[in-house]
């Protein structure tokens, strides 16, 4: 049986950790062994802070959300369930973006959300 050299496989190996290394300090973005460990860390880190960024962008929402709708005399808690009574369906990221963008429009939901608020009161 013939031997194999592996060289080639190998180099490509490193290579590919150390170009998804690049830009760490140190070591880290030139030593194959501590290059391996911060990449592992940096995937971990990008897997464990996609999910976050969901959360993050929600609590947004809702900030601005709340921000509008206290500019017209109400709560977040009421202008939700006053748009779920009107039948408005209607995402937090989508009525974030009217009460910053569009104020006319966020306050034209608001006035069907007080209006169906009342209605069953």
């Amino acid at each position: 049986m013939s031997r194999v050299k592996r060289g080639v496989t190998t180099h490509a190996r490193h290579k590919k950790i150390i170009d998804a290394a690049k830009g760490y300090r140190g070591r880290s973005n030139s030593s194959f062994r501590i290059a391996i460990e911060r990449v592992e860390k940096g995937l971990q880190y990008a897997y464990r802070d996609r999910r976050n960024k969901k959360r993050s962008f929600r609590a947004l929402w809702i900030q601005r959300i709340n921000a509008g709708a206290r500019l017209h005399g109400m709560k977040y808690s009421t202008l939700i369930n006053g748009l779920n009574l009107a039948g408005i369906e209607i995402d937090r990221k989508v009525l974030a973006d009217l009460a910053v963008k569009e104020p006319a429009a966020f306050k034209a939901l608001v006035d069907q959300a007080q209006a169906a608020l009342t209605k069953t009161a």
